[in-house]
């Protein structure tokens, strides 16, 4: 079981993130192989690769098109991928007539490859906006709060006084790194695949370079110089960054279920989760979740780092390997910035409130 995308009532929810899980759907995945072999037909057609009327009528005949995925399921059993019995479907609703229009010079990896990748765009954009959201909460909890005194605590011993906003600084400056990194990283991972069987765009001489740079513009993404068929490295390192955003998320988390513990009581919260047997506790359940997705992100990221090893021109083990980890690791990084903002929104005391004038 899965308890990413679990339908069990007992775990339903409880890691999940529909508007990250959305980008993943079938629709979704319809709609970018769609976008992508469109694409592709007007570039082709932009450089003179096909004929104008023939990409004219393809691309009209294209527009309608609605895959049968059942039939794509039992491909996806034989083939290892959606994508030849999906390419198979379009051309015959196409046409035979119009089949030379579609999915010229392309591999299976260079639609899913960008399927992927406008996902991860999307998805860039939603951790954009949480992690505006979260330092806007934070950044008003310490304006409230942050003139209240705590015990700091190295160790967990208890060592010095210190303010609330001391604390609350620590917790808000990561986000604001994390923020400056993914704006950096964005343009080496929304980032266009094409390059053919083989990687190197021969089937599209000599206009591969073009047809990329055409279908980039169409599609909001980066243009590659040549194919990353097997240059993992820029999944891997954005992998990185959502397990260190989880992980300085997580220290949250696991800041407030120390604070919040009876007889320290350094932190007030409204909300908490409750206890089958004992009814006075009020657990911190979403500061806990907050830790819990933090160590399981970083779990995922080595699976990340061994996917990096593509044998040659290309990697069937390795490939799908990213499949299965990649979009959990987003999973659980939209759903820990929804949760930790959630969370600092719920405090409604940190330390002593100061004594009064």
């Amino acid at each position: 079981m899965n308890p990413l995308t679990s339908t069990n009532p007992y775990f339903a929810g409880l890691f999940a993130d529909e508007a990250i899980t959305g980008l993943f759907s079938g629709a979704a995945t319809a709609e970018a192989f769609l976008g992508f072999e469109m694409a592709l037909t007007r570039a082709a057609a932009a450089v003179g690769q096909i004929e104008d009327d023939l990409a004219r009528r393809a691309l009209a005949a294209m527009t309608d098109f609605t895959p049968d995925t059942a039939a794509l399921q039992a491909d996806l059993m034989v083939d290892g991928m959606a994508v030849p019995g999906y390419v198979r479907q379009l051309k015959a609703h196409a046409g035979a007539e119009l089949a030379a229009a579609i999915h010229p010079g392309a591999t299976s990896q260079d639609l899913i490859d960008t399927a992927l990748v406008l996902a991860i765009r999307a998805a860039n954009a939603i951790y954009l906006s949480r992690l505006d959201a979260l330092s806007a909460a934070l950044e008003e909890l310490g304006r409230t709060q942050g003139e209240n005194v705590l015990m700091a605590r190295t160790r967990m011993q208890a060592a010095l006084p210190i303010t609330a906003g001391h604390r609350v600084t620590t917790w808000a400056a990561p986000l604001q790194r994390h923020r400056a990194r993914l704006e950096a990283l964005r343009p080496e991972v929304e980032l266009l695949q094409f390059g053919g069987p083989v990687g190197d765009r021969q089937r599209s001489h000599p206009h591969g370079d073009a047809i990329t740079r055409l279908m980039a513009t169409e599609l909001g993404l980066s243009a590659p110089e040549r194919a990353w068929h097997t240059e993992r490295d820029g999944l891997a390192t954005y992998a990185s960054w959502l397990s260190a955003l989880t992980g300085s998320l997580g220290k949250i988390g696991q800041d407030i279920c120390l604070m919040a513990q009876q007889g320290v009581d350094a932190l007030a919260q409204q909300g908490g989760g409750s206890s089958s047997a004992m009814a006075h506790k009020q657990n911190p359940v979403t500061a806990e979740l907050l830790v819990t997705l933090a160590r399981y992100t970083a779990g995922q990221l080595p699976l990340m780092h061994q996917a990096m090893v593509h044998e040659q021109e290309r990697s069937g083990a390795m490939w799908t390997l990213e499949w299965m980890v990649l979009p959990a690791m987003m999973t659980c990084t939209g759903a820990a910035l929804r949760l930790a903002t959630e969370q600092v929104h719920a405090i409604t005391r940190i330390g002593a409130a100061p004594s009064p004038a």
